[in-house]
């Protein structure tokens, strides 16, 4: 009896390959959601959209949290956010938007404060965005990517997003070693 691939459930069919179409508009719906949150959440900082703070409001807020010229640190983390985001969604330059995007977490986790992980004061929304970072960064953005047709992201993918992780890492705990 033969079946067709819509008779068999892809989810647990281990003969169906990763890279498939199924597996490619999941990692859109990913880094769409994602990227495009955080993009969202960077022009609240940079120009108040969406109800956000804007620079100012943002800018004294870090200085609240103890970052040096909260102004400048407002432009940074929002710049990071929008075009980590932005880069995320499209899968453009996807280890650097990574990079970005994991800098701007360590940041936010350690203001946060680990002390509660479910709300209200919780971290569990931040966790689950940075693993989604992360893992977006680890596995590339798939078929239906800017990356896709970059042919130096395509052959080495892992180097890449490891080292940019790194890198992202690296940067985001030399920011928190400047703040009081």
């Amino acid at each position: 009896m033969t079946h067709s691939r819509f008779d068999r459930s892809l989810l647990h069919d281990s003969s169906v390959p990763a890279g498939t179409t199924v597996h490619d508009i999941g990692l859109l719906l990913l880094r769409l959601v994602v990227g495009l949150s955080m993009a969202g959440h960077g022009t609240m900082k940079l120009f108040g959209w969406f109800g956000g703070p804007g620079l100012t409001a943002t800018g004294k807020g870090f200085s609240m949290a103890g970052y040096p010229a909260g102004d400048a640190m407002a432009v940074i983390a929002g710049l990071s956010e929008t075009l980590g985001g932005l880069g995320l969604a499209l899968g453009l330059l996807t280890p650097l938007a990574g990079a970005a995007l994991t800098g701007v977490f360590i940041n936010i986790l350690d203001v946060r404060g680990f002390d509660a992980y479910f709300p209200p004061k919780g971290i569990e929304l931040e966790v689950v965005l940075f693993a989604s970072v992360i893992a977006l960064t680890l596995t590339g953005p798939g078929r239906y990517a800017v990356d896709h047709y970059l042919p130096v992201l395509r052959a080495s993918r892992p180097r890449y997003s490891v080292i940019a992780l790194l890198v992202g890492a690296v940067v985001g705990f030399a920011v928190l070693l400047i703040r009081d």
